[in-house]
């Protein structure tokens, strides 16, 4: 078997050609590369690639006056020149732009940036999404955002019935949501969003994406929705309280208040009525929950989690599942679809959710956080905390999932892309693989695990 062995202790990459940084490859990587397969070196040698990768972002917060310098110029250049002449072939005005892009630099502050001629940056690796559950449910933070909401449904309340009777959504997910976003108006949103989604545009991860973000806030601006200076963002270019993208805003963000103005930044009306027209719009069931903590017996595989694995709620009755503290399914539900939710394998509180609960990850692209908003939704609606615990699983970072998922993918499972989260496509594969090698399925990651594959 072919083995790498020409490499020494002092061996070395250069990871940007403006940067004296290097990155030394240790004995014990080396130890690893030695005695590895060509499958074990590929993934130890991404390990390295991803962490230099991180490294190369700390160096564009030290940039060199110069180097940034050259990064103004070419922005500038590209702008005033290839930008404009897309975003004017999109029926932007000059005038728009010229009062858009007036002044306009870039912000160093930004996380996740990376130079032209840079491999993609990965340092939001470690948000909380992708940490342990149990830490996500913070009950200090759940406490003070349920009282927090229980005031609001008292000063709100005329308003926020209206609006569960136009579009069906229940107050209490409307509230979860507006308190999870933006601490129900009171975070402060700090950025000019032109100025923030411009340097993604130019220097982000995904420029391509906020390329046209920047375009949809170019047309707002220029319909009269908000006005320049008014245009205020997070560093990610998510607009006003509901936290809407600008082509979200453009899509679903309407006026609550009857004034004829979409005012996400100030009007508490307008912001809960575009959340519930966000929701509404992409399938929200009126009249539906989102589902139910439930007991899943040990004999039902936990690798039957998924959105693309439901049955009949009856039919999960069937195999063994029950509520949790002796409640019991609804009649009505036992012919509609359920699918097993289980964010922490089987370290944590388990579900049978419904629809309604991937409406919600609509909003944001995570289990955990549609999980947070029904949860929430339930604390302020009757108190109802999880009846099961979360262990205390280890944090993982996200490349020791991506090496992870690497090695799954090529052991021929679905883990829905090596992009360093543990989806529900990498837990149940997770769960399959514990299967296949005959430890008890868990269907989530340990860092037995993980270093049993290096």
């Amino acid at each position: 078997m072919m083995r790498y062995k020409s490499l020494s202790h002092a061996s070395q990459f250069n990871l940007h050609p403006h940067s004296s940084l290097k990155l030394s490859i240790s004995g014990k990587f080396l130890r690893l590369l030695t005695n590895a397969s060509i499958e074990r070196c590929a993934l130890i040698l991404t390990a390295i690639i991803l962490l230099s990768i991180v490294l190369v972002s700390l160096t564009l917060h030290t940039a060199t006056a110069d180097e940034r310098g050259e990064t103004e110029h070419a922005f500038q250049v590209w702008l005033h020149g290839d930008f404009k002449r897309t975003a004017m072939q999109q029926g932007i005005s000059d005038q728009t732009l010229t009062e858009a892009f007036s002044g306009i630099k870039l912000n160093w502050s930004i996380p996740d940036l990376r130079p032209s001629s840079a491999p993609a940056v990965t340092n939001k690796w470690q948000q909380s999404e992708f940490r342990a559950p149990a830490r996500y449910f913070d009950q200090a933070s759940i406490r003070t955002l349920i009282r927090i909401a229980r005031t609001k449904l008292l000063k709100h309340g005329e308003t926020i019935a209206s609006i569960e009777a136009r579009f069906g959504v229940p107050g209490g997910i409307l509230l979860a949501i507006w308190g999870r976003e933006s601490a129900f108006g009171a975070a402060k949103i700090p950025h000019d969003a032109l100025r923030a989604l411009a340097t993604q545009a130019f220097i982000g991860r995904r420029r391509e994406f906020f390329a046209h973000e920047l375009l949809a806030a170019l047309a707002m601006l220029q319909s009269g929705d908000v006005s320049r200076v008014e245009l205020r963002s997070s560093w990610a270019g998510a607009l006003g309280q509901p936290q809407f993208l600008p082509s979200k805003y453009l899509a679903y963000a309407i006026d609550g208040d009857g004034d004829g103005t979409r005012d996400i930044w100030n009007s508490v009306p307008d912001t809960l009525a575009s959340i519930a027209n966000f929701l509404n719009e992409n399938g929200w069931q009126s009249g539906q929950d989102w589902g139910f903590e439930s007991v899943i017996p040990p004999s039902l595989a936990c690798s039957l989690e998924g959105p693309d694995q439901g049955r009949l709620i009856g039919d999960w009755i069937a195999l063994g599942v029950k509520r949790v503290s002796s409640r019991v399914f609804p009649d009505a539900e036992k012919t509609r679809p359920g699918f097993l939710l289980m964010p922490a394998g089987r370290y944590g509180p388990a579900f049978i959710a419904k629809p309604n609960f991937y409406v919600l990850k609509s909003y944001n692209e995570s289990d955990l956080y549609a999980l947070f908003i029904g949860h929430l939704n339930d604390r302020i609606r009757a108190n109802q905390p999880f009846a099961s615990a979360w262990d205390n699983v280890a944090d993982f970072k996200r490349t020791d999932i991506h090496l992870l998922q690497l090695y799954l993918e090529n052991q021929g499972y679905d883990v829905g892309g090596a992009d360093g989260l543990i989806g529900h496509k990498t837990r149940r594969s997770v769960g399959d693989y514990q299967s296949s090698i005959g430890v008890k399925q868990t269907c989530f990651p340990d860092l037995r695990l993980i270093e049993s594959i290096l």
